[in-house]
């Protein structure tokens, strides 16, 4: 008897994920896998990423399990439900018993169960996936198990929450094992010259930004010592010699007195790898900018969301936009990069805010910056709140969350012209701060395709 853990992420049958190339281990599933191999408990990952359904559903009439277990999230939705009705109704797969987990399940409950999953696991997934599964073998009950959702009498039954595991130290690393490492290293390099690998250091996030998912992990802050997340890094760097990490926390320096003892446990250790994070502005200052910097940091995302302070507090971000804009600005001349996450279309929202928008990049200067349209994942406090304004709500098993539309200051294509805005207005800055001729041929091109994004924002009011 075995569990396989797998995800549905299929690198290149996506055309966007395809084109941007920049793939991440599912470090997910290898946390509970090196869990459950800790407790002696038989699994098998799956890494769906390189690979086709076609090539998991053969690994998975191979290995003939007692349990799938498959990850979820908003990007991957449809083609787990697809996977799951496979397994569900195919004897060739032995008829498994299909356990989800993830962000996305938590508020889906229903809809997910209804589509075949036979149990859901909602939080974290070491403990659970593990007390479930041995309850699978010997047929207990499953109304003891924390964390759990499942179908009874067609009845949704949602046991008592989990208690979040506080002692991040007790778990084990990522089974990085499990997976085809070299092919992310050898990805990364050869679309971008460089290969990238992920490491978390906490769980949680404290803040209450209202169009944030908090699924999983809650709204708490748990940290694994300092010392040991360098001596993760020395691993990969001996083991694996990655360009960059990616630090896949929330807040990177939501916790001063952890940012102090991590810079000095990787110079002690000789743990230094070139690394990237998101953090939030208020978290930074000169300090603590020049240690990430001594501790290897070349870049920082640095969230903003809006130039608007009004659409800022809307989002309930708890932060000045002005304190946003100085904190990228001191990371520029630290030498560092920066990044910046962009939203436009949130409640509320009018041109006067994206105008703000656009100023707020052209001072703050971000290195790169993100955008896209505001949509509502369920279970926040944005989805509450505009729940009673969908105007576009999409069948359930074929859409996913960012397909959700509801009624906003203007319609939504004039908010997708407003992204393009954006883009070009700071493209067309950059540009003409470079010193070239006001008059060449890009600045020319830029200025006639922002004349007609604004005639056609006019038109889609």
């Amino acid at each position: 008897m075995s569990l396989v853990l797998t995800h549905a992420y299929y690198l290149y049958e996506d055309p966007k994920e395809a084109y941007i190339m920049k793939p991440y281990a599912p470090l997910g599933l290898l946390y509970i896998s090196s869990y459950l191999n800790e407790k002696y408990v038989e699994n098998h990952v799956f890494d769906s990423t390189f690979y086709s359904q076609e090539e998991q559903l053969v690994f998975i009439q191979n290995k003939r399990p007692k349990a799938v277990a498959i990850y979820t999230n908003l990007m991957t939705k449809i083609n787990v439900i697809k996977l799951v009705k496979l397994l569900k109704n195919d004897s060739r797969y032995g008829f498994p018993k299909v356990i989800l987990g993830g962000p996305d399940v938590t508020y889906n409950c229903k809809n997910y169960l209804n589509n075949g999953a036979d149990f859901l696991v909602i939080g974290e997934g070491e403990q659970t996936t593990l007390e479930l599964y041995r309850a699978i073998i010997s047929n207990n009950n499953y109304q003891n198990i924390s964390g759990i959702a499942f179908l009874e009498n067609d009845k949704v039954i949602k046991t008592a929450p989990r208690t979040k595991i506080k002692d991040l130290s007790e778990l084990p690393l990522p089974n990085r094992s499990a997976i085809p490492v070299n092919k992310y290293l050898e990805t990364w390099k050869t679309h971008h010259g460089k290969s990238s690998m992920t490491v978390s250091t906490q769980r949680g996030c404290p803040y209450t930004c209202k169009w944030c998912s908090t699924a999983v992990y809650g709204q708490s802050y748990r940290r694994r010592p300092a010392n040991m997340v360098a001596a993760e890094l020395r691993m990969l760097k001996d083991s694996y010699k990655p360009d960059s990490i990616w630090f896949v926390d929330d807040v990177f320096t939501v916790s001063h007195k952890w940012i102090k003892s991590f810079h000095e446990e990787v110079i002690k250790q000789n743990a230094i790898i070139p690394f990237e994070c998101i953090t939030r502005a208020e978290r930074l200052n000169s300090e603590i900018l020049q240690l990430l910097k001594e501790a290897g940091c070349f870049r920082i995302w640095i969230g903003a969301e809006s130039g608007s302070q009004k659409i800022i507090d809307a989002m309930d971000r708890r932060v000045d936009v002005n304190i946003v804009k100085e904190a990228i600005q001191k990371t520029n001349a630290l030498g560092i990069e920066t990044g910046t996450f962009i939203m436009i279309g949130y409640p509320g929202e009018d041109e006067t805010d994206i105008n703000q928008t656009i100023k707020y990049l052209k001072d703050a200067n971000p290195t790169y910056f993100t955008i896209t349209v505001a949509y509502p994942i369920k279970g926040t406090s944005l989805y509450n709140e505009i729940e009673d304004k969908i105007i576009a709500h999409p069948n359930w098993e074929t859409s996913t969350d960012r397909d959700i539309d509801f009624s906003r200051t203007y319609s939504r294509k004039f908010y997708d012209y407003a992204v393009r805005k954006v883009v070009n207005n700071v493209e067309l800055y950059k540009e003409i701060n470079k010193g070239k001729s006001r008059s060449n041929l890009k600045v020319f091109k830029l200025k006639t395709k922002l004349l007609l994004i604004d005639r056609l924002m006019k038109i889609n009011k």
